[in-house]
């Protein structure tokens, strides 16, 4: 199909939805879903078409030696209108996607991206970093009316390993690899970088840096900060380029600038980036818990200790249900540790020992024991692990077809330190249910799960699933965020751990954010960007 984004077997990207276009649910199942929560459609929205989408012509037109990087396809154009945020699907699915990009650039290397920035900026058009357009705050699209024309700045051509070290094991690696072609291109030389957000397969290496993102890691390396050595940037005053080093106490670091900048000052087209062999050793375990203090209590201890599991995700009784991970009542937590060098289901026996401690139980109904072992604990705790990554792994898909039947259906995450979880999590649950009632007149579910656990506090992720009103669903969802917001703000929980600011986030980022570091922000974008056409709205106006 014209302007979408294949893989190499020639699988289809869905332009409005998550993931691929043939893994949405299909109708009978979105219904049966719809089912389960009361004050739903009775019946699925229909999968929206970009013919139906009223796509005028670009108001720019490239220069002809640009324009052989530049397209004006309506599909590729719509499919680059907007992330997959569900306040993205929801308005696709009504038709209102909002502005349509009026062009989409695919440059091939830094010269091309420089000289796109250069045309772009004498012409007054808006420049937005696409990444892999799995943006989930409002990242990847252009809000306002300022600039003339908006071109999407799309980098999967720059999609290569160009150099790999393995004495010092690092890569350089262009920003537009996907984190399956870069696994791809690693495992030759029995590397890995490791870093698996849930959107792995739709997300590029720079999306990652640009946002922050985090990853496989529960604790230690849990963001893409941790692997970077430097940085290479193309911004419309120059190019920036940091020495490779292990590390530097050389003033402010350069790197630092562009982590998280979100394409607002420059555009990520390269990275040394650090590597680890391959692990050959893993074992896991799924521990069932009555109370979810107490999970919380033993997730703390094991946060706070010398183990340091690959993975340790909390799953509250109701995630633990949806997940398919316990259906008894019992909050859930899964426990991963790996190694290239030696075993592991040492340090994993002690970690179930340690969660034993907080009345964790191995086996029962609810979750087993270490899968790593043998018999019928290890099948079960095989059995709720399993379920659990299958269920991460499909959720979005869920979500989305969730939205077809005029739900609202969502994901929001944050981090506090430990003395401030307990009622952060307690005061989420209560006010958003309630301002969901409030919005809807159906009672809604709020879960949640530990994503990331530090020894000074953890990164819980929300989910809601609520009726909408038809036609008005965006606006629920927005509602339901702003008490979600003030929740956050109130208890000084941050308003993203790993999703970024963009521009759904941007009000609450501004209030989080001290106003010196507000100044220097500014001068910044004013430095590198002076004519303001750098993903504008993103983290300052």
């Amino acid at each position: 199909m014209a302007g979408t984004t294949t893989h190499p077997a020639s699988r289809t990207r869905s332009w409005w939805g998550w993931g691929w276009a043939d893994a949405h649910p299909d109708d009978a199942e979105c219904t049966a879903m719809g089912a389960l929560l009361p004050g739903t459609l009775a019946r699925p929205l229909p999968v929206p078409r970009v013919r139906d989408l009223r796509i005028d012509g670009p108001a720019v037109q490239p220069p002809p030696s640009l324009a052989h990087l530049v397209t004006a396809d309506p599909d590729d154009r719509a499919a680059h209108a907007m992330g997959k945020a569900y306040r993205d699907i929801a308005r696709a699915l009504r038709g209102r996607p909002g502005r349509i990009p009026d062009l989409v650039a695919r440059p091939g290397d830094d010269r091309e991206v420089a000289d796109l920035l250069d045309w772009a900026g004498e012409r007054q058009v808006a420049v937005v970093p696409y990444g892999g357009g799995s943006s989930v705050t409002g990242g990847v699209e252009y809000r306002g009316d300022a600039h003339r024309a908006v071109l999407s700045l799309d980098l999967t051509a720059m999609s290569r390993v160009l150099e790999v070290d393995t004495v010092g094991r690092a890569a350089r690696v262009q920003a537009g690899t996907l984190g399956p072609s870069l696994e791809d291109q690693l495992r030759p030389h029995g590397l890995t970088l490791r870093h698996f957000p849930q959107s792995f397969e739709f997300s590029t290496l720079g999306g990652w840096l640009a946002t922050r993102a985090g990853g496989h890691y529960a604790t230690g390396r849990t963001h893409i900060d941790d692997f970077v050595q430097s940085l290479r940037v193309v911004t419309p005053a120059g190019t920036s380029a940091s020495w490779r080093l292990p590390a530097s106490g050389a003033g402010p670091s350069p790197d630092r600038l562009f982590l998280g900048s979100e394409g607002a000052l420059g555009v990520i087209t390269e990275a040394w980036v650090r590597l680890q062999r391959r692990p050959g050793h893993k074992a896991s375990a799924a521990l069932a818990f009555t109370d979810f203090d107490d999970a919380l209590r033993a997730v703390r201890d094991l946060a706070q200790s010398d183990l340091a599991p690959a993975n340790c995700r909390l799953l509250d009784a109701g995630e633990a249900a949806l997940s398919g991970a316990a259906q008894d009542g019992s909050a859930v937590l899964v426990l991963g540790f790996e190694s290239a060098d030696a075993p592991v289901t040492d340090r994993l026996e002690q970690a179930v020992d340690l969660a034993r401690v907080h009345g964790g139980r191995r086996g029962g109904s609810g979750a087993a024991s270490s899968a790593a072992g043998g018999g019928a604990e290890a099948g079960r705790a095989d059995a709720a692990v399993t379920a659990w990554r299958s269920a991460f792994l499909r959720m979005p898909y869920l979500r989305d077809g969730l939205a077809r039947m005029g739900a609202v259906a969502e994901t929001f995450e944050t981090a506090a330190t430990w003395d401030r979880i307990p009622a952060l999590i307690a005061a989420v649950r209560t006010e958003v249910g309630a301002a969901a009632l409030e919005a809807t007149g159906h009672p809604a579910t709020v879960n949640c799960r530990l994503t990331h656990v530090y020894p000074d506090g953890a990164a819980p992720y929300f989910t809601v699933l609520a009726a909408g009103r038809p036609g008005d669903e965006v606006a629920v969802w927005d509602d339901l965020k702003a008490v979600a917001s003030e929740v956050l703000h109130r208890h000084r929980a941050t308003i993203t751990h790993h999703h970024a600011v963009g521009r759904d986030h941007r009000p609450d980022y501004d209030r989080q954010r001290p106003d010196p570091f507000a100044l220097a922000l500014r001068a910044a974008k004013g430095a590198l960007d002076p004519r303001g056409i750098l993903n504008p709205g993103v983290l300052v106006d």
